[in-house]
């Protein structure tokens, strides 16, 4: 291990990264229950796209542990599962077209395999290191305030209204009680030093939701998304095949502009939704350089694009870092061992399944606010009276990420008016190529988004 991973050079041990791991795991495990059931919509098999969503995760996850040495885990994103299925393949059935979702699963491939070639140019790694580092602490602010309404919204606590946009939910739901009871018992065993704070506050929170369970406070209500907190294992344990290299190439060639339009928004939401989680955990991690540079930046970033590759040749979509990690991240991991274990546990996923999909959402949102609780103290970093360009960038990276519910839209805005400021400021020269590029792609989308 301590050869693979280089352990003690990075200040950590074997325990800490398997709770690590185990950690981030159980940080987005969700996706496990959230993917079948999204891209179902799509016309695809529930249970195919678990193990679809189960094996292209942990093929993610090892490229990430033995390649790029970094604790940072991957999965089938989510939006980008939205996207696919209700963007994508809901419109294709409704114009009459049959299996929609191969098409979705072809423009996936395709996306994938220019994210391989963008990282072999290392495209996508100059971009990560040459992103301010105003900015990239602003990203890591903003992504933490993002996973904390991340979180509030899954437990509960905040709610849509349709006068404030949000609003209190209502506190007297066990979902609501326990998940803050959890936050303050991770806070409680974080102020004390226990080792696995965060890990035991997930695992407390479920306890009592089981326990709210059986004296009848919590109800289950399948309807409304309450689902048994108790594991049940009726469905049997063995794993599903999945759907194996399912491609539409013959819908490409006959259309052409529509499939190019679908790739397109994959690469754009994935390419930034990924630099800004890299960004982000690698800040948390201290893993960034003296320059705020992240070393093996490229390797890291060829990972989720082999994984998006893996995951539409078995049948789910596109698979990217996942910002949970920086749950491990916090309980110390540090190197891919990290990654790895996540990886490894998604394996066990598939026959352990009835288990893992037990936990329930607002179990997890302990984790992400407290999270997102360490991740905002990037702040303290940033400089607010220095270049205008700097200080406006970072600070738009930080409220657009969780007010517009989108990580790729933080770092789209806070890229752009850094690009903008600069020009109107006489500092052109200091814009680097790839930030010119980036901001190119950012207007274009613009353009399509208003059309």
């Amino acid at each position: 291990m301590e050869k693979l991973f280089k352990l003690k050079q990075n200040g950590t041990n074997v325990k800490t990264e398997l709770i690590a791991g185990l950690t981030t795991f159980l940080s987005m495990v969700y996706i496990l229950a959230v993917n079948p059931s999204m891209l179902a919509a799509a016309g695809m098999e529930p249970a195919a796209v678990f193990t679809a969503t189960a094996v292209s995760a942990f093929i993610a996850c090892a490229v990430m542990a033995f390649f790029a040495n970094y604790p940072i885990a991957l999965a089938s994103g989510m939006g980008l599962n939205a996207y696919f299925a209700y963007s994508v393949c809901v419109p294709m059935a409704e114009a009459g077209i049959q299996d929609p979702w191969q098409i979705a699963l072809t423009a996936v491939l395709v996306e994938g395999i220019v994210f391989i070639i963008l990282s072999l140019f290392k495209f996508r790694e100059t971009l990560v290191n040459k992103v301010p580092a105003n900015l990239k602490y602003g990203i890591s602010a903003g992504i933490g305030l993002f996973i904390v309404i991340v979180g509030l919204k899954g437990a509960g606590i905040v709610v849509e209204d349709p006068s404030t946009l949000v609003a209190l939910g209502s506190i007297g739901t066990p979902q609501v009680v326990l998940a803050l009871v959890g936050f303050l018992i991770i806070a409680a065993l974080h102020h004390y030093k226990v080792p696995g704070d965060i890990l035991i506050g997930i695992l407390a929170t479920w306890v009592l939701g089981m326990i709210a369970q059986a004296l009848g406070w919590y109800k289950v209500d399948v309807d409304a998304g309450a689902y048994s907190l108790f594991p049940s294992f009726a469905g049997g344990m063995l794993p599903a095949a999945p759907n194996l290299f399912k491609f539409n190439f013959s819908y490409v060639t006959s259309h052409v502009m529509e499939f190019i339009v679908i790739v397109f928004s994959f690469l754009f939401v994935d390419l930034f939704d990924t630099v800004g989680t890299v960004i982000g955990v690698a800040d948390k991690g201290g893993l960034l350089d003296k320059e705020g540079n992240l070393p093996r930046a490229g390797a890291t970033l060829m990972a989720d694009a082999v994984g998006t590759v893996a995951g539409a040749c078995l049948g789910t979509s596109t698979v990217t870092s996942y910002v949970e990690s920086s749950a491990g991240v916090a309980q110390g991991g540090r190197t891919g061992l990290t990654a790895l274990t996540t990886g490894v546990l998604f394996v066990l996923a598939l026959v352990l399944s009835p288990i893992f999909l037990a936990i329930p959402g607002f179990a997890t949102t302990p984790a992400l606010m407290f999270v997102g609780l360490l991740m905002l103290s990037s702040v303290k970093k940033m400089t607010f009276d220095g270049d205008i360009a700097d200080v406006v960038s970072g600070f738009i990276a930080i409220i657009m990420m969780p007010f517009t519910y989108s990580i790729a839209n933080g770092i789209m805005f806070g890229i752009l008016s850094w690009v903008i400021l600069k020009v109107c400021t006489g500092k052109a020269k200091e814009i680097h190529p790839v930030m010119w590029i980036a901001s190119a792609l950012f207007v274009l989308r613009i353009i399509t988004l208003i059309a």
